[in-house]
């Protein structure tokens, strides 16, 4: 509508991305008056919402995934745009599964899933935190299973070279 003679009728003028790619800027002329105009289009997201252990619900934070990731990878050698690209692979599995609500249990296992390829001690320090370790018995359980996973990648490592041979 005309914010000038409030005419329903225009005509786009120019196009162009805006707001980083999340809306699009558009130069609108009216039919009636010939008033130029500007309107702005963003694609609206559905309202994710995070259910927490204790059973309440806020609003999904990528930053907080990112937060928490960083704090795992501090002093050591994961760069931010490794960091980042985490939290959109992350982010990205949350919003396919097309639902308004996530637990933070799948979060934090999606968390997981990317650290543990990226640095295995990030991976243990967001693990300590996620799984909540009770005592030494479990954080070692924990290490043990993360050396049984880096020995087999090992060894069918190994086995392709042989083989290539």
């Amino acid at each position: 509508m005309c914010p000038q003679c409030h005419h329903n009728s225009s005509r786009v003028v120019d196009s162009r991305p805006a707001d980083n790619g999340h809306a699009i800027r558009r130069r609108r002329e009216c039919e009636n008056c010939g008033y130029r105009f500007t309107t702005f289009e963003r694609v609206e997201a559905t309202p994710l919402l995070v259910i927490k252990k204790n059973g309440t619900r806020e609003e999904f934070d990528r930053e907080k995934i990112l937060r928490g990731i960083m704090r795992s990878a501090e002093k050591r050698p994961v760069g931010m745009d490794k960091i980042t690209s985490i939290v959109d692979n992350i982010e990205s599995k949350v919003r396919a599964l097309g639902g308004t609500e996530v637990s933070t249990q799948l979060i934090g296992k999606y968390v997981m899933d990317e650290l543990v390829n990226v640095d295995d001690v990030a991976y243990i320090r967001f693990a300590s935190v996620y799984r909540e370790f009770k005592d030494m018995g479990s954080f070692v359980n924990e290490l043990n299973e993360l050396m049984g996973r880096s020995k087999d990648e090992e060894d069918s490592g190994s086995q392709t070279t042989k083989t290539k041979k």
